[in-house]
């Protein structure tokens, strides 16, 4: 059932972005087979999925990962391109509410098990969020957390260093990129379990830029939950 809101202002679809039904939640019905869930059989490292006969994807067989574990929600396929570009670029806000909501729903289980202390968004460097008008790992990460129960902590991590967008890099050239980027706001961190909450997982450059600093200062265990993940490694 539509609100007075919804009226005036007509959901759309965070697919094509054309306009939803009253029956529709998020993803008209057009839309619905395009995203594709990742499921099991998947990584015992970083979620993506995997052979019935793999433990862990290639990129986690052949390199170490300062995290514990990961999951993501979607397969970063054209139809999540898209989706995340008007989120990003086109100000499309509103999708935050979709993906934090459909994340809850598939993994709300699985955070609980982690019992973090908070939930954690990747931040952005002053100049994009300048530049964007907000951090859209941020958004999600507040709306995951009224839905799982988790307090969010958004003033922990500053981005210090406005580095490439690692979708121009290779892996290694993400690694470096990714060198000094982070820094912790405060010398007492009393976290001990977090999980990074962040739009896309690749090769988890950032994640494991991030996940390294934490443990550095004290936090002893980390996760992330994204929302959509690559192929790449």
């Amino acid at each position: 059932m539509w609100t007075l809101t919804d009226i005036l202002f007509p959901p759309r679809c965070a697919v094509c972005d054309g306009l939803l039904k009253p029956s529709e939640r998020g993803v008209c019905e057009k839309c619905t087979p395009k995203l594709v869930r990742i499921k099991d059989p998947r990584c015992m490292k970083c979620g993506k999925t995997v052979t019935d006969r793999e433990i862990y994807c290639p990129d986690c067989t052949m390199h170490a990962h300062a995290f514990e574990s990961g999951r993501a929600l979607f397969l970063y396929n054209d139809a999540m391109k898209n989706s995340i570009y008007r989120f990003k670029y086109a100000g499309r806000k509103e999708y935050a509410a979709f993906y934090a909501d459909s994340m809850a729903e598939e993994y709300a289980r699985w955070i609980s098990t982690i019992k973090a202390d908070a939930i954690v968004p990747i931040p952005l460097h002053k100049k994009r969020l300048k530049e964007r008008g907000f951090n859209q790992a941020e958004l999600i990460a507040r709306r995951l957390s009224e839905a799982v129960f988790v307090p969010v902590c958004t003033d922990l991590l500053i981005r210090q260093v406005a580095t490439r967008k690692q979708k121009e890099l290779s892996a290694k050239e993400r690694e470096n990129n990714l060198k000094k980027a982070f820094k912790i706001s405060e010398n007492d961190v009393k976290l001990k379990t977090v999980i990074l909450c962040d739009d896309i997982y690749t090769t988890g450059s950032t994640i494991d830029a991030v996940a390294t600093l934490l443990k550095r200062s004290g936090v002893q265990e980390v996760y992330f939950i994204a929302l959509a993940i690559g192929k790449g490694f």
